[in-house]
């Protein structure tokens, strides 16, 4: 008589090698897709190792990791942030109105730029406080609540400006994008600071656990003590307040503020950064290395696509790509 063997069952626990292969793809695939790039580029891109290119890749990048560090924090808790591209021009349109004395008379110009870094970054946070309280005090859904200040807050600019293109020039206050303190870009070590304190902030803090909490199963972090709505205004009061600080850097990178232009498309790319960079859009995750690995993978695609001969908008195609090749891995990967 012919007996069939049946193959033993798998262990439980144990995954095939196709699903080994997109959990490993959604860990690493970000970190292996910059060193593709990089190896790339050594190869084929003429002076890809020069300090000059260097300096322009990270003062590229610095706005989009700030940014995007900010909306890590948002997505963790379940949410989304549309406005910070807004919160940038509006920053960017205030700034330059307070030290060149449109709103009182400058006495002492010290003291005007610091309150031209201050005062925006301030209302920046608290747009993005007004972000938060739709979404708590209303329960509007994040995508609606953020999507008023995208539509508004870039008209809030422009009606500040008239529309108007704001020329200026002051040492001090573009120092902030223009500075270098030991030859390292001065925006590049604001970036490595914000990241450095949300990563210990996510890592190593109260706030930063009940931020997973909340993401991970709102309904579970209430029942267990932790203040869900404060959670949710904090974060959004930070993506606000970092937006207005990437307002800022743009605007004294380019010694004026133009409403139309300053943050333009900014939230794409930091949700792409955040998504090519592991975090899941559902929220409950907040991979902060992760974020800055998307942002400069976005980063070097675009220089790549440049520098090789190829137009501008390709770039934007193959964003798009990478944001549906990150999210389908993601939810491919979370369900096994």
């Amino acid at each position: 008589m012919t007996t069939i063997e049946t193959p033993a069952p798998q262990p439980s626990g144990t995954l095939s090698s196709g699903n080994r292969l997109l959990t490993l793809a959604s860990r690493y695939g970000t970190f292996v897709a910059f060193l593709a790039l990089i190896l790339f580029n050594v190869a084929v891109t003429p002076n890809f190792l020069s300090l000059q290119t260097l300096n322009v890749n990270l003062t590229q990048v610095a706005t989009i990791v700030i940014v995007a560090t900010g909306m890590t924090l948002v997505i963790a808790t379940g949410g989304i942030d549309l406005s910070v591209g807004s919160l940038m021009a509006i920053a960017g349109a205030l700034a330059p109105m307070i030290f060149m004395g449109q709103f009182w008379p400058v006495e002492n110009m010290a003291l005007a730029v610091a309150l031209a870094f201050l005062l925006p970054i301030a209302a920046a946070a608290l747009f993005g406080l007004f972000n938060g309280f739709l979404v708590t005090r209303f329960s509007i859904q994040p995508i609606i609540a953020t999507l008023v200040l995208f539509i508004a807050g870039r008209g809030i600019a422009q009606v500040m400006t008239n529309g108007n293109l704001q020329v200026f020039k002051n040492e001090g206050f573009q120092f902030i994008a223009l500075g270098r303190i030991a030859g390292v870009p001065a925006q590049v070590l604001l970036m490595i600071v914000i990241v450095a304190a949300a990563f210990a902030m996510i890592r190593y803090t109260v706030i930063g656990r009940q931020i997973i909490a909340v993401g991970g199963n709102e309904k579970a972090a209430r029942l267990t003590g932790i203040p869900v709505k404060r959670v949710k205004l904090f974060v959004y009061m930070i993506s606000g307040a970092l937006a207005g600080v990437a307002g800022l850097i743009v605007v004294a990178r380019n010694s004026a503020s133009d409403a139309n232009l300053v943050g333009l498309g900014m939230e794409l790319d930091a949700i792409a950064a955040v998504a090519v960079g592991g975090t899941l859009l559902t929220g409950g995750r907040a991979n902060i290395v992760g974020t800055v690995l998307g942002a400069l993978v976005i980063q070097l695609v675009r220089y790549t696509l440049l520098a090789n001969g190829v137009p501008d908008a390709a770039a934007l195609i193959v964003k798009a790509g990478l944001i549906v090749t990150a999210v389908f891995i993601q939810q491919r990967a979370s369900k096994h």
